[in-house]
């Protein structure tokens, strides 16, 4: 049949070029300005890293840290969220806690690690884990517990990085003698940001909610200790990160050990017939 006969259809044109110019979608500048100061922290720690002030590098990673956690709940309290947000600060993450701490370790102990390329592996480990980490979290929101993280988050295995590095340095204390152990926290980071194991989100805490009179005291004398420990920041934040770190294992070790308890165990083999 002859397509002579029939009109050709108009083409169809994107919503984003409807009624024939682009449509511009605004962005919200207040919680995107604060993902921007994240950013430009983590690339202030690798240009600080790259001229061997570890000190600055591993501070402005954990000021990268601040303005993160700052961003998204600015952005719920305006209610300006946005897939545009999310996705910047998605990308801001991945400088700031996978290639920035990546690259403050590698040029601090693990380039001084010349064995098979052993030094640079376990610093590309932790940048690929921490894209793995990222990826899995964006696809994975409505489908986990908000109670835990799935692996241990970003920001925390940065601070760990960087906490390491900090105390280190503070302590004057050369990377050659403690390189193997900057490699295997690397690789321990790393591997934790892509396992299973769970760790506390503190999602679920509620300050409105009353307390008993127990947990004020312990709140207390929580600050208490930090303010005694305040001359030793960098010690009091790698204590801080190790411990959470290692937290979300002694959970799972636990938690192993009760369903072992728990399970139910197989009767005695019967006797034989005649005795």
């Amino acid at each position: 049949m002859d397509r002579m006969n029939y009109p050709e259809r108009p083409p169809l044109k994107p919503k984003w070029l409807a009624g024939g110019r682009i449509r511009r979608h605004g962005i919200y500048w207040l919680p995107n300005a604060i993902t921007t100061v994240a950013l430009f922290a983590g690339f202030y720690a690798i240009v600080q890293a790259m001229n061997n002030r570890f000190g600055l590098a591993a501070i402005g990673i954990f000021v990268a840290m601040v303005f993160d956690g700052l961003d998204g709940r600015v952005a719920r309290l305006t209610r300006t969220q946005s897939p545009f947000g999310a996705e910047y600060d998605s990308l801001s993450d991945m400088v700031s806690f996978g290639a920035a701490p990546a690259l403050v370790i590698y040029e601090w102990a693990l380039k001084g690690i010349t064995e098979m390329g052993l030094g640079w592996v376990a610093a590309f480990v932790y940048c690929a884990c921490a894209a793995l980490r990222l990826a899995r979290f964006n696809t994975n929101l409505g489908v986990v517990d908000k109670r835990y993280f799935q692996g241990l988050p970003s920001p925390a295995a940065a601070g760990l990085i960087a906490g390491f590095v900090y105390t280190m340095f503070a302590f004057n204390i050369e990377p050659e003698d403690v390189q193997w152990g900057a490699w295997a926290l690397a690789m321990f980071a790393g591997l934790s940001m892509v396992s299973n194991v769970k760790f506390y989100s503190g999602k679920d805490i509620n300050l409105r909610k009353s307390v008993p009179f127990g947990v004020v005291v312990a709140i207390v004398l929580v600050v208490v200790l930090i303010f005694q420990v305040v001359g030793n920041v960098p010690e009091l934040l790698f204590g801080l990160f190790l411990v959470y770190a290692a937290s979300g294992y002694v959970v799972w070790i636990v938690n192993r050990i009760r369903r072992k308890s728990s399970s139910p165990q197989a009767p005695p083999p019967m006797p034989p017939d005649g005795l």
